[in-house]
């Protein structure tokens, strides 16, 4: 499923909307990348394992984790760790037909 960068969303503000175009750019090779990424490690990750595996801050990759959530190539395992913060937080695993992929 194609993202678009309407999906990026901004609130009305010319800083805010310069932020979603930028996200919008930047958003595909993240999803990618993340997807790779989690292929490498083989097991669930959060969303924070994910951000310190890539070296990139948690704010860029959390809104990629769940497109790729809502797109289905990523599944709750239904497995928690915890966030920075010392939250719960969901364990993602690649789904079974971008494993194939």
């Amino acid at each position: 499923m194609p993202f678009t960068e309407s999906q990026t969303g901004w609130k009305g503000k010319p800083t805010s909307e310069e932020a979603a175009h930028h996200a919008a750019l930047a958003a595909p090779r993240l999803r990618d990348a993340i997807i790779q990424v989690m292929k490498g490690v083989g097991q669930p990750m959060t969303a924070d394992e994910v951000a310190k595996a890539m070296r990139l801050s948690v704010l860029s990759i959390r809104p990629r984790i769940s497109e790729l959530a809502k797109a289905g190539r990523l599944i709750d395992t239904g497995e928690r760790g915890r966030n920075a913060s010392g939250r719960s937080a969901m364990r993602w695993r690649v789904s079974e037909r971008e494993s194939q992929a």
